[in-house]
């Protein structure tokens, strides 16, 4: 699993093969019918799914999808940009803002006002980003020496520090949300400098993270999609997939 998102309160978690939703019981229903390696996905503020990866084996095209768009709730998609030249692994927007795309087939941040022309900004090693729902110059992005942050669209980075997370959502101005690679869940109000635990996640080694507010959390683990309604206080598996279907980035 490599990204969640909700739209119109129905779960849409991003896999190895193609969009899936809980359907009876909490198991695994495709949605649409590509069965694409969606690395990099969000869900926009307008509503619009966005994605990167690769296209399913079989199906033809370049080996590395650019971006790609669904305003069908992932049931269609377009070729917006870069098809065969990034393999965006992760993706982020605010509201108003633009669209921040991690490149990792140059481990460079790339940004986009209209999803078609893209801007080159910092070069760093990334696992995850994150833009401010308030400040969408102000991104962050997870790194093997710590959470680095950016104030100037991504530009330039501070060198990662404090705490390794390997997720995080940015729920709201004053709820920045980690999950670190042993499934602690972590929140911070200053943008990522100070953290305070909130708890372990359940079912696993994390592997995606997206919070929905500052109480509603989504966190994709070893044994499904769990959701929070109480900022990580507690969990309710939403999904269920077998240990080892799916890894992270």
């Amino acid at each position: 699993m490599h990204g969640l998102g909700l739209h119109e309160d129905t779960l849409y978690v991003a896999t190895h093969e193609g969009i899936h939703s809980p359907g009876p019981g909490g198991a695994p229903v495709l949605v649409g019918d590509r069965r694409d390696d969606f690395m990099g996905f969000t869900v926009a503020p307008d509503g619009t799914f966005l994605a990167g990866g690769h296209p399913a084996p079989g199906s033809g095209g370049p080996s590395n999808l650019g971006l790609v768009a669904s305003t069908d709730a992932g049931r269609t998609w377009t070729e917006r940009s870069l098809a065969g030249e990034v393999d965006f692994h992760a993706l982020d927007a605010a509201p108003g803002g633009p669209v921040y795309g991690y490149d990792s087939t140059t481990g460079r941040l790339r940004v986009t006002h209209d999803q078609t022309a893209w801007e080159d900004r910092a070069a760093l090693r990334a696992l995850d980003i994150a833009v401010s729902p308030t400040a969408p110059d102000t991104v962050v992005a997870t790194t093997e020496t710590g959470v680095a942050r950016s104030t100037d669209g991504g530009r330039t980075f501070a060198p990662g520090a404090g705490r390794v997370v390997s997720y995080v959502s940015w729920g709201a101005a004053d709820a920045l949300y980690g999950v670190s690679p042993d499934g602690v869940l972590l929140r911070s109000g200053d943008g990522g400098t100070a953290w305070t635990r909130v708890g372990a996640v359940p079912g696993g080694a994390p592997q995606a993270l997206t919070a929905v507010d500052a109480r509603r959390l989504l966190v994709a683990t070893g044994d499904g999609v769990y959701e929070s309604r109480d900022a990580g206080r507690s969990f309710v598996r939403r999904m269920k997939v077998t240990p080892g279907e799916g890894g992270g980035h």
